[in-house]
């Protein structure tokens, strides 16, 4: 990533002076103190470490520096409530999801994404150094799949795309690469096996819907709109 941004940032006029550097929210030594105005996270800031990250943040920080921590979580597939369940189930269900097969859960990476799925209530700005907190959350009710007026706001993820792209999605779940490794035995079908958990758990998001099920092999064609909860946790150095 740092590779690609330099040979982009040298074919662009427009990037003239912008520097590269590699560092992490723990040790940000490449960097001078007081010396950033603006300090980003995206989709990673619930795996910090907090107790070396905190210092490290306010000591590059110049005063009325702003911090924005930003981070998205499961998604919904608006006006399609069934489909919520099966999600949650294969995702984070307990005990077996399909005979001889168990779900995600113990896949994922804690506490980061029970950190993430808690809308980064566990980050919390020390008040010494930080002020103007503002945590602006919006999580999607899963019972309705509803969206509702004042969420337009807030609600920075949606997307409309094919089932089959969702299913594509879902296979980019770091859950999924540790279920798979751990599963050798549940070959996909499209790598000529009887079905991983992600073709299972799509058996019944399709199943869930009964004008999906009717449409048999051309469910992936079937256009949908997805949301994600998301996150914006907000503060300017005093």
């Amino acid at each position: 990533m740092v590779a690609q941004a330099r040979e982009l940032n040298a074919g662009d006029t427009t990037a003239a002076g912008i520097e590269v550097r590699q560092g992490s929210a723990e040790d940000l030594s490449p960097l001078r103190d007081g010396s950033v105005d603006c300090v980003v996270a995206g989709q990673a800031a619930h795996w910090f470490d907090y107790e070396r990250a905190w210092p490290e943040l306010a000591r590059v920080a110049v005063p009325g520096a702003t911090l924005a921590f930003w981070g998205y979580k499961d998604h919904v597939i608006v006006g399609r409530p069934a489909t919520s369940e099966v999600f949650d189930r294969f995702t984070y269900g307990e005990g077996e999801v399909a005979p001889g097969m168990e779900s995600m859960a113990r896949f994922w990476e804690l506490p980061g994404r029970n950190i993430l799925r808690n809308s980064l209530s566990a980050v919390v700005p020390p008040q010494e150094d930080w002020e103007d907190v503002r945590r602006i959350v919006w999580d999607p009710d899963r019972k309705t799949a509803e969206i509702g007026d004042a969420a337009e706001e807030v609600l920075w993820m949606r997307k409309t795309l094919k089932l089959g792209e969702l299913e594509g999605y879902t296979r980019t779940y770091s859950a999924f690469g540790g279920w798979k490794d751990a599963h050798p035995e549940f070959r996909s079908r499209v790598d000529g096996g009887e079905g991983d958990i992600v073709d299972k758990m799509y058996d019944e998001v399709v199943a869930a819907v009964p004008e999906w099920e009717a449409e048999g092999d051309k469910w992936r064609e079937i256009e949908v709109e997805a949301v994600w909860g998301t996150v914006l946790l907000l503060a300017r150095r005093r």
